[in-house]
């Protein structure tokens, strides 16, 4: 009985082993594999060709165009960029000689991302919770209009809505940058809505019968329970305020309200002695993504499952 046991055993031990041979050389795993490292090759590769370029000097650059690495290290590009590199260095590297203020640009982009993010997610929340709770007449014909606001590019509001800041006297301030987008998207009202729905009325109800008043019911029930989809809402917007750049460059004239996107243009700038400073302007890019970068890494998951939840395709 002994043998035929350890016969059986080593029988079923070479069945395995002959299954997972087999789930090995699947050529359809295989070829997917391949594929998905080609497409993410396909998508870092820019990144490195931008670390690359911000890590060489401009006369190397165009010594040795087609370069897969850095033709001459130098990291005089970041130097540039934080205002730490001599003027002679610059010119010695074919580099932009400018009084660049970098941390203001930074400043100035992160108060915008920051008073979009809060603007939309309090006054977004508030219209995406009366779409889904509150029942007043003409609230689906409203809703509808809300939704066709999609459908409508951004680029026709621009005249509007500049014309609107220069009314209000905001034109080259912060606040003027920020104001068009910060108190509502129809995305972001659809995108709360659809979570506000799936809560079940019972719990409302339940707080109703406590005493607490809608508004009470909003901020101490609901708001808690949506703590998933306004980070990831927060998150999405403030990367889109983050990268904003035509609108920023049509209100914005001077260092006081200019923010990153836009100041990255000054490498752009074209001398009668030297041409774009290619290594000081990937280096400025690179840091501008970098904290998106970080940012929408550490929160992808989240994002994609919160998504997925509310049922967005």
């Amino acid at each position: 009985m002994t043998s035929i046991g350890v016969k059986s055993t080593e029988v079923s031990r070479k069945n395995n082993l002959t299954k997972r041979r087999k789930r090995k050389t699947n050529p359809g795993k295989v070829l997917a594999w391949v594929a998905m490292i080609i497409v993410v090759l396909i998508t870092l590769f820019p990144f490195y060709w931008m670390l690359r370029t911000a890590l060489s000097t401009n006369a190397s650059l165009y010594a040795e165009p087609g370069s897969f690495l850095p033709p001459e290290f130098s990291t005089g590009g970041f130097q540039r960029v934080f205002g730490t590199q001599s003027v002679e260095d610059a010119v010695a590297e074919g580099g932009t000689v400018t009084d660049m203020n970098f941390w203001r640009y930074i400043l100035n982009s992160t108060i915008v991302a920051t008073l979009v993010t809060a603007g939309q997610l309090l006054f977004c929340s508030m219209a995406a919770y009366a779409f889904a709770r509150l029942k007043f007449k003409g609230r689906d014909t409203v809703f509808g209009i809300f939704i066709a606001g999609l459908m409508i590019p951004s680029i026709f509001t621009l005249l509007p809505n500049f014309v609107l800041i220069k009314e209000l006297g905001l034109v080259d301030n912060v606040l003027g940058i920020a104001l068009p987008t910060m108190l509502m998207t129809p995305f972001a009202i659809f995108f709360l809505r659809q979570f506000f729905m799936n809560i079940p009325r019972e719990i409302e109800e339940a707080a109703l019968l406590d005493g607490i008043s809608r508004i009470g019911i909003f901020f101490k029930v609901i708001i808690p329970m949506a703590a998933a989809p306004l980070a990831t809402l927060g998150i999405l917007t403030y990367m889109t305020a983050w990268n904003d750049y035509f609108w920023p460059l049509m209100v914005s004239y001077t260092d006081q309200s200019r923010v990153l996107t836009v100041a990255l243009g000054i490498f752009r700038a074209q001398t009668p002695t030297s041409g774009t400073d290619w290594a000081g302007l990937m280096a400025a890019t690179l840091v501008a993504a970098a904290p998106m970068m970080v940012l929408f890494s550490l929160f992808a998951k989240r994002i994609v499952n919160s998504i997925g939840f509310n049922g967005l395709k």
